[in-house]
């Protein structure tokens, strides 16, 4: 870690209550950035808004609705005014409703292709104007090794395919305003959510993973740090696993 790597950075942080969206925070706060942890649960994002500055950083707090454009409108006018701009994005909010294709209904379709891709989709359009009057920025986009397909959740892991695209596209169409556009996908991750998996389950996925166990939500972090860094100067339009070597 570098304290000044980010330092004076402004970075929206969403979903940062919890997981990886905390842990990215506090990585980037560390490396010197102002950021902005923002999550529909406002309590989570002040918990962690508080390690932040008890660590002697600096955190702005917002309860954020990522599925809805005025929470988006609000948010960008507020961190713009409170903070003089946007240099970086981190579209990490993202829930699961998983069910078995004939099983699943339109409201959990809805809701995980919602915060997730149209959360992804709106968070990119909000944020590229703001980056272009800075001169650039950076935005890294979450998907996950289920865009390849996954047993139970058809919803998520077309969300997450569709991110990937996103991504191509926004670094693709803004690449001339030195706006950098990529995508984090994680495996499994040792997150609240993992845990709540039978332990049975979690077995076959460790078996599964050539490395042997799962992510720590801090090694996400460090793999999004850098590239919202200048360390990723010439990175754009990628899709990074993080899954250790899952993914071929």
């Amino acid at each position: 870690m570098s304290p000044d790597r980010l330092k004076d950075r402004v970075v929206v942080v969403t979903g940062g209550g919890s997981g990886i969206g905390a842990a990215t925070a506090e990585r980037l706060a560390g490396e010197g950035a102002v950021v902005a942890v923002t999550d529909v649960n406002r309590a989570g994002a002040e918990a962690t808004a508080g390690r932040i500055d008890g660590a002697g950083g600096r955190a702005l707090v917002y309860e954020h609705n990522v599925a809805s454009r005025a929470s988006w409108d609000e948010l960008t006018q507020a961190l713009i005014a409170e903070a003089g701009g946007i240099d970086g994005l981190v579209n990490n909010a993202g829930i699961t409703r998983d069910r078995s294709l004939l099983r699943m209904s339109d409201e959990e379709w809805d809701a995980v292709l919602d915060v997730h891709l149209r959360g992804n989709w709106l968070g990119c359009q909000h944020v590229v104007p703001a980056m272009k009057e800075r001169g650039g920025g950076s935005i890294v986009n979450i998907s996950s090794e289920s865009r390849h397909g996954a047993f139970g959740q058809a919803n998520y892991a077309a969300a997450k395919a569709g991110i990937v695209g996103l991504t191509r596209t926004v670094a693709l169409e803004h690449a001339r305003h030195g706006v950098r556009c990529n995508a984090v996908a994680p495996g499994a991750v040792n997150t609240p959510m993992v845990q709540a998996v039978d332990e049975a389950i979690r077995n076959t996925w460790i078996g599964a993973i050539p490395l042997g166990r799962f992510a720590e939500p801090a090694e996400i972090a460090a793999v999004i740090a850098f590239l919202l860094s200048d360390d990723a100067s010439y990175v754009s339009g990628q899709t990074l696993a993080v899954d250790g070597g899952s993914s071929y």
